[in-house]
């Protein structure tokens, strides 16, 4: 049995959600698609799809086989692809995911660069203020902000961002300026937040010497949408705390004004990660390279 042909048949299987689609996708017969299927589950020793009279679901050990499968056939089309001379050419699909705010601001004007460059590619951006399971969702490219956990992606730095504090100069002009931490208690307090959980926001202290302070601030108006209270905040209703990146366009043009910076917290690196290492293909590579040279250039995601 040719295992590379198999593994795209069971790919197109999983991808279809069904035999019979499948197999007119491949252009083959339904038998000979069940028949590589059954092949590949009697070689690998478990089974990899379960099978009703409407639907086909992959069991767990199916859905890590799918990513293994995808990542091993794509280091296939690379190496052919390279022995043909087509190693520079990126071609095809490139799906990349990232934090809705950042996404907008920063990511999308390089995606519309990125397909004039290169006018074979097509790009799938999809925003999602979560962490999204790459290989798992079969994503070539994720923006992830914040601390990484320990994995076997690749990752390149490109910047970082802090948690600052801002309000209207109009409100600060009404009730005043907190100086420290605790006068946040005086406050109207914006939070975005998807549930209604204590808040936390933790400071620097003036001292250093790695000493934190950790304030819950009262929250009566909490919301899950940036957007809706960065509005609240700029008409002059309360402060908020933000990320840098989606605080700066306001502050440059007045609208906003942080406080509390001498007992800002450490910034949070961002990174792009990929799956692949040093094999990622073409399509990968160039997308990387004009990345981090418009946003390592960006005083916002790289100021101290």
């Amino acid at each position: 049995m040719d295992r590379f042909n198999a593994m795209k048949v069971y790919v197109r299987v999983a991808e279809e959600q069904g035999f019979a689609a499948a197999a007119r996708a491949l252009n083959m017969s339904p038998a000979a698609v069940t028949r590589t299927i059954a092949q590949l589950e009697d070689i690998i020793g478990a089974r990899l799809l379960i099978r009703t009279t409407r639907t086909v679901t992959m069991t767990e050990a199916g859905t890590r086989y799918l990513a293994d499968c995808k990542r091993l056939l794509a280091d296939l089309h690379e190496v052919e692809a390279a022995a043909g001379g087509a190693y520079a050419r990126p071609s095809g699909m490139l799906s990349i995911t990232a934090p809705v705010q950042f996404g907008q601001m920063h990511v999308a004007p390089i995606v519309g660069r990125y397909l004039d460059q290169y006018p074979d590619m097509r790009a799938r951006l999809m925003l999602f203020d979560r962490i999204v399971n790459i290989v798992e969702e079969g994503i070539d490219l994720a923006v992830r902000i914040g601390h990484l956990a320990d994995s076997s992606l690749s990752a390149i730095r490109i910047g970082q961002v802090r948690q600052v504090v801002c309000g209207a100069p109009a409100y600060f002009d009404r009730v005043g300026v907190p100086e420290i931490p605790a006068d946040l208690a005086g406050h109207r307090i914006i939070a975005t937040t998807g549930s209604s959980a204590r808040l936390d926001w933790q400071f620097n202290t003036l001292s250093g010497a790695g000493r934190k302070i950790q304030v819950s601030p009262d929250a009566r108006w909490q919301t899950n949408s940036i957007e809706a209270a960065r509005k609240a905040v700029i008409d002059g209703w309360g402060i908020m705390r933000m990320l840098s990146y989606q605080a700066a366009p306001f502050i440059s043009n007045g609208s906003l004004q942080t406080v509390l910076d001498d007992h800002a917290p450490d910034p949070v690196p961002v990174h792009l990660v990929h799956p692949e290492g040093r094999h990622a293909p073409a399509k990968v590579r160039s997308f990387i390279d004009l990345a981090v040279e418009i946003l390592r250039s960006n005083p916002v995601l790289n100021s101290d």
